[in-house]
């Protein structure tokens, strides 16, 4: 994989690859202790030797050297600091590299910044490079948020399922002699997730009117006749691909507003849907919701400055891949989308009084349109 670094000698990444989105996608390599990834001429993996056979085996980076080539234990036993140890390591490592000026992510340790320049090394914070590569899918990545998808959407149906044979009584729903709880839907979810291999973190099943506030995970009663915000991101535990839906049911009779924003909120992301195509802007499809729900009646954020609390209030979406949230964005910020980018399409309506209605497809953009990677039903009222 090779970098464009017109100021610096080489990239520098030291990190865990289980959380950084960056490592695992530079790597191929998943692991919760920190390694080191040096892009220069060629790529090399500086890794423990409890991790060496594994890294070498399972990442895509072909050079992968031991830490005690450059004498980790003798420096350790010499310091008495793991820390100090290893970066002692690391500038040895880049001295043999002939590197002396390193350009490194954002949030790259500052301690260790600190440390390389003593040594005489330039360090330059730079913007990831790997950001705007990951914006722009191959056919294995897309393959892997359609796994997730398809996971995600056989959860969902079990819980939905749930709340349809739910019975009523004194305005709650009722499952098994006792009121159905959010808490009971996230862990049909979570356990279907589970069971095939896959996980999401923070799913939101939110009812009634604390579903206004965007995150409220939920808790509690599900209620007859109020609206259910069914949102999570399904992820492979293997691929560490996630995918994002949201889907708003109610099970009774909804109120003529929610029935009313539910429309609203449909027609604006197949609207939305209909004009994603690479070349198109964020901005624009962005655009097209606002347009599409104010038409209707619908306060949005759109050029509003200030606390903007009900209607419209966040973006339209945004990338989808290693990180829930990457690039692009369809925001009002949003640049041009490329063939191969995945984005979420999420308008929602937000009221204190009334609650919120959300819906969220994942889309892959296409030269001529976009692919649709959802195929779950949008129903409001289940009967």
């Amino acid at each position: 994989m090779k970098l464009t670094l017109p100021d610096a000698d080489a990239y520098l990444m030291v990190s865990e690859s289980a959380h950084s989105a960056d490592m695992y996608y530079a790597t191929g390599f998943l692991a919760h202790d920190s390694f080191i990834y040096l892009n220069s001429k060629n790529e090399k993996l500086l890794i423990s030797d409890m991790e060496l056979g594994r890294a070498k085996k399972e990442s895509r980076v072909k050079d992968v050297l031991p830490t005690s080539g450059f004498g980790i234990m003798e420096k350790l036993r010499a310091l008495k600091d793991i820390d100090a140890a290893y970066n002692g390591m690391m500038v040895e490592f880049l001295r043999l590299e002939n590197i002396k000026r390193i350009a490194v992510p954002y949030n790259f340790p500052v301690y260790l910044a600190d440390i390389m320049r003593r040594e005489g090394i330039d360090v330059i914070p730079v913007k990831s490079p790997f950001r705007s590569m990951r914006e722009v899918k191959n056919e294995n990545e897309i393959k892997a948020i359609e796994k997730a998808q398809r996971a995600g959407e056989k959860a969902l149906a079990e819980a939905i399922s749930a709340i349809r044979n739910a019975t009523i009584g004194n305005g709650v729903l009722w499952h098994n002699n006792a009121p159905l709880t959010s808490e009971e839907i996230k862990s049909i979810i979570e356990t279907s997730l589970l069971s095939g291999g896959f996980e999401a973190p923070d799913t939101i099943v939110a009812c009634g009117r604390g579903s206004a506030d965007p995150h409220w995970q939920g808790e509690g009663e599900l209620h007859a006749g109020e609206q259910i915000v069914i949102d999570f991101v399904p992820r492979s535990k293997k691929e560490r691909y996630y995918s994002d839906m949201t889907r708003t049911v109610v099970r009774g009779t909804p109120s003529d507003e929610i029935k009313d924003m539910y429309s609203a909120v449909r027609e604006a992301q197949e609207a939305a849907i209909s004009r994603i195509k690479a070349g198109i802007s964020g901005n624009e499809v962005h655009n097209i919701v606002c347009d599409v729900l104010e038409a209707r009646g619908y306060e949005t954020a759109r050029g509003k400055t200030g606390v903007f609390t009900e209607g419209f209030i966040h973006s339209t979406g945004h990338g989808v891949g290693l990180d829930i949230h990457e690039g692009p964005n369809l925001s009002e910020s949003g640049k041009e989308l490329k063939e191969g980018s995945v984005v979420t399409v999420e308008p929602g309506l937000y009221y204190k009084k009334i609650g919120g209605v959300r819906l969220e497809d994942v889309v892959v953009v296409t030269a001529s349109g976009c692919k649709n990677l959802t195929m779950f039903e949008k129903n409001l009222v289940l009967e």
